[in-house]
């Protein structure tokens, strides 16, 4: 079932140095993440500018990754643009969406990974990308009173459509990521929107905090989106808000969804998404160092069994 890679997910330095962290500092961050003890790096451009900035600089980049022994599976591509109810927003991320595709297959990714499309409300002019849109954010905002939700949609799965379709001309799968306030918060709305956008190559990151903490059962979901699943994220969470836990901190039952990967016959990668200011996290690195052998002896014992 799996080749005994583990992923460190970019919520490492996010934790540390906070959302965005300066794209700047990539090829330290590299350094940073393999001094942990990982080989496996999921790297973010988190908006149009850092995207460019990883394009412009992906051969120093991909140098640092060769220089740690490291390889990025999936490059997450952050782009809230592509789910706005302004046709030109959506082109001009489509336009940066792919010069993302473009440096995730300089770097040898896999894939590229976004947040699901946003809910089309009334945003505040100017308002930063964040990780999590949560429900007090969102309370008092009211769809554009202009939106006809049918054209909307029509149009928001065709962006999409031509963002896989972008994807696939670089060998990439496109994974969307479950997040308050998006469209895609768990099993049901991702399969929803991937019966609608139609692209073999539009995926589900599974996320099991944030699907938990959504009311997801996770063995189930896990079933249901089994040719959808490639790369997972892996934290805790104790089912009451969104927090990102070391595995064991929560009320996760991890023997069950062992079980089912095993049942489902995952292949893919695994990433450690422990941290964020959401969560209490002490000592990051050793969460991280712990979190990779509960993960290995979980692995080992589920193809065992």
């Amino acid at each position: 079932m799996w080749n005994g890679d583990i992923c460190c997910a970019y919520l490492y330095i996010i934790s540390r140095y906070g959302y965005p962290p300066p794209v700047q500092d990539t090829v330290a961050h590299i350094a940073e993440m393999a001094k942990a003890g990982f080989r496996l790096l999921e790297l973010e451009g988190i908006g149009a500018a850092n995207i460019r900035y990883l394009h412009a600089h992906r051969e120093q980049v991909a140098d640092a990754l060769a220089q740690n022994g490291c390889r990025v599976p999936v490059l997450c591509t952050v782009l809230p643009g592509l789910g706005s109810v302004s046709a030109s927003e959506r082109s001009e991320a489509l336009e940066a969406f792919e010069m993302g595709c473009e440096t995730a297959q300089y770097l040898g990714a896999e894939g590229v990974l976004d947040n699901g499309p946003l809910l089309p409300l009334d945003y505040p002019a100017g308002m930063p990308v964040m990780r999590h849109y949560n429900g007090s954010r969102l309370a008092s905002l009211l769809p554009p009173a202009s939106l006809d939700w049918n054209a909307y949609w029509e149009a928001l799965t065709g962006t999409f459509r031509q963002a896989c379709s972008v994807a696939s001309r670089y060998g990439l799968d496109y994974h969307l990521h479950p997040c308050e306030g998006s469209l895609t918060t768990g099993t049901d709305s991702f399969l929803f929107f991937a019966e609608a956008v139609g692209a073999s190559n539009l995926r589900f990151n599974l996320d099991t905090a944030n699907q938990f903490a959504a009311g997801d059962n996770l063995p189930l979901s896990l079933i249901r989106l089994a040719d959808r699943v490639s790369y997972i994220h892996i934290s805790d969470n104790r089912g009451d808000r969104v927090e990102h836990l070391p595995p064991g901190q929560g009320n996760i039952h991890w023997d069950n969804f062992f079980s089912t990967l095993a049942r489902t016959g995952f292949s893919g990668t695994l990433a450690i998404d422990v941290g964020g200011a959401e969560s209490d996290v002490p000592d990051l690195e050793q969460a991280y160092r712990d979190t990779a052998r509960w993960l290995d002896e979980q692995l080992r014992r589920a193809d065992a069994g």
